[in-house]
C-alpha cells in the first residue's frame, strides 16, 4: 500500500492512472477493513476518488464523495441499461427494442422487418455476440440462447466512427471501415482504422452525447446514416489499436490531463 502523504488529495482504487503523480493509486480490495489503517484515512480524507470500481462505486455516491469517471461502471457492457440511458437523456440511437418472456418472435415482428440486428445483452464486446438476422431460422436460433432479446434496427454503412472522450474532452476520434461483406465495424473483426476527414458535426455530436449521459471516459460508436448521427454503443473498455496506429500514448493522455488540470 502507498502510504498517506500530506501532498495527495486524490485517490485511485483502480490502477489506470497509475502514472499520474498526485492521484495515490491503491488498488481494489473486495472488503473495506482489508485497507490499512492509513489508505482508509486518504480513501476518506479524499477529494475525489478515481475508478471507484463497482463494488465501492455506490458507497461513495451514497455518501456524497465525488467520483471518476461517472456513468461508468453501471453501464459498461450493458447494452439494456445503455439503450435506457440514450432514451431517456434524448440521443439519437437506433430504434432498439428490449423483449422479455413469451412470444418473443411475434413480438419482435411486429416492429422489425429483416434484416435487422439483435446482440448479447449484456457482456459482449469486440463484436461478439452481435447478429444480422435475415430471417426466420437466424431469429429462432437466436431467441434459443437469449432472454431477453435486444433488438435493433439495421442501419446499413461501410463503416463508424469511434470518438474517445476522457474528463470532457476529445482524446481520439477514427473511422472504423468494415471489410467487404462484414456487416460489423470493429477492428477485431477486421476493420481498418482512418484518420481521414473526421466530420466536425459528428464530433460535436459524440461531446453532446457525454454531456447528456455524464459519461466521465468512453469510446462512442457513432454512425452516419441518411444524414444523422446515432450513437451506436457506449464502450468504456475500449481498445487501444487506434490509439497505436496514430502514435498516442493513453496513459500520456491521461498525465497531460493531470498536468493541465482538467481530469
Amino acid at each position: 500500500m502507498r502510504k498517506c502523504s500530506p501532498e495527495v488529495v486524490n485517490v485511485a482504487l483502480g490502477k489506470r492512472l497509475r502514472t499520474c503523480r498526485s492521484i495515490s493509486c491503491i488498488g481494489v480490495l473486495p472488503n473495506f477493513e482489508d485497507y490499512d489503517f492509513e489508505s482508509r484515512l486518504l480513501i476518506e480524507k479524499a477529494g475525489k476518488v478515481y475508478y471507484p470500481s463497482a463494488i465501492y462505486e455506490p458507497l461513495f455516491d451514497s455518501l456524497g464523495k465525488a467520483t471518476f469517471p461517472k456513468n461508468y461502471y453501471t453501464f459498461v457492457g450493458n447494452k439494456i441499461k445503455q439503450t435506457l440511458l440514450f432514451e431517456w437523456c434524448g440521443v439519437n440511437h437506433p430504434k432498439t427494442r428490449i423483449v422479455y418472456g413469451r412470444r418473443k418472435e411475434e413480438k419482435i415482428l411486429k416492429e422489425f422487418e429483416y434484416p435487422f440486428i439483435a446482440k448479447n445483452p449484456v457482456g459482449s464486446s469486440q463484436g461478439k455476440g452481435v447478429f444480422l438476422i435475415r430471417h426466420e431460422g437466424e431469429l429462432r436460433r437466436y431467441l434459443e440462447k437469449h432472454d431477453p432479446a435486444y433488438v435493433q434496427e439495421y442501419l446499413p454503412t461501410d463503416r463508424d466512427l469511434r470518438v474517445v472522450i476522457f474528463a470532457g474532452r476529445v482524446i481520439n476520434a477514427y473511422w472504423r471501415i468494415g471489410k467487404p461483406g462484414e456487416f460489423r465495424h470493429n477492428v477485431s473483426q477486421g476493420a481498418t482504422i482512418s484518420f481521414d476527414n473526421i466530420p466536425e458535426d459528428a464530433i460535436d455530436f459524440a461531446l453532446d452525447v457525454v454531456r447528456r449521459c455524464g459519461f466521465g471516459e468512453v469510446g462512442l460508436d457513432v454512425l452516419l446514416y441518411n444524414g444523422e448521427y446515432y450513437v451506436i454503443e457506449a464502450n468504456m473498455v475500449y481498445g487501444m489499436e487506434g490509439f497505436r496506429c496514430r502514435g498516442l500514448d493513453v496513459y500520456v493522455m491521461f498525465k497531460r490531463a493531470e498536468r493541465e488540470g482538467w481530469l
